[in-house]
């Protein structure tokens, strides 16, 4: 890419291991991106406290320069939502990948058999855990600490009352079509409440690309991001 892409900060999403999204930021940076991980209190670090969306909104105002770009990935793009709707010229832009802030009924329900199912029947043998959790990027749940549980639930509840429609930061969707944890209709209902969004789907994706393929992630984050900045023109 010709022209220097400004920085990217990423909020990873609900993983208690962020570490494999530094070979994304490695790959970034061979495509001339800047990007630095926040590591989210009680996923990334250790904490004992019950985290709510107000908590982690004002933590990422504290990390996130005014007028930067950010990423946001399940989770992650949860709380940045929550950031910019009660503040949307705080950022410059944001990507939003795969992520959590649609309300749907039943969302803690499938949320949490999307995160237990790669484990229950599978228990007996850690190879196969392991090359499950790297398909679809599931977490156990079950062996989550019991104040990650609450903050969980806290998570799904709050977006009963998320306005998305607040948020008027210029975005960039990016949602895979095999999302089996927020489903593509997520976001392309995300997409639809966004008023300055654009969504681009792939094929073949799940929820945690960045398990899959760094490479492949970060040239698309790098063409969003790209395309971010020329909007902010």
């Amino acid at each position: 890419m010709a022209k220097k892409l400004p920085k990217l900060y990423i909020i990873h999403g609900w993983t208690y291991k962020p570490e494999p999204w530094h070979d994304v930021i490695a790959e970034l940076e061979k495509l001339g991106v800047e990007a630095e991980l926040l590591k989210v209190p009680g996923l990334g670090t250790k904490s004992d406290k019950v985290f709510t969306i107000e908590d982690y909104a004002k933590w990422a105002r504290e990390k996130l320069p005014k007028g930067s770009y950010a990423l946001g990935h399940s989770n992650g793009g949860r709380i940045l939502l929550n950031l910019l709707a009660s503040e949307p010229d705080y950022l410059n832009g944001i990507i939003l990948l795969d992520a959590a802030g649609v309300w749907e009924k039943e969302n803690r329900r499938m949320v949490l058999k999307a995160l237990s199912k790669a484990f229950s029947p599978l228990k007996k043998s850690k190879f196969i855990r392991k090359a499950v959790h790297r398909v679809i990027g599931a977490n156990d749940y079950e062996n989550a600490p019991e104040n990650m549980k609450k903050t969980l639930d806290n998570m799904i509840n709050s977006d009963k009352t998320l306005d998305i429609t607040k948020v008027t930061t210029n975005a960039q969707i990016i949602w895979g079509e095999d999302d089996q944890t927020t489903p593509l209709r997520q976001g392309k209902k995300m997409h639809e409440l966004l008023p300055n969004s654009e969504l681009t789907t792939k094929p073949g994706w799940r929820h945690s690309h960045y398990l899959v393929s760094t490479s492949e992630l970060a040239e698309e984050i790098a063409k969003q991001l790209a395309r971010l900045a020329e909007r902010a023109k």
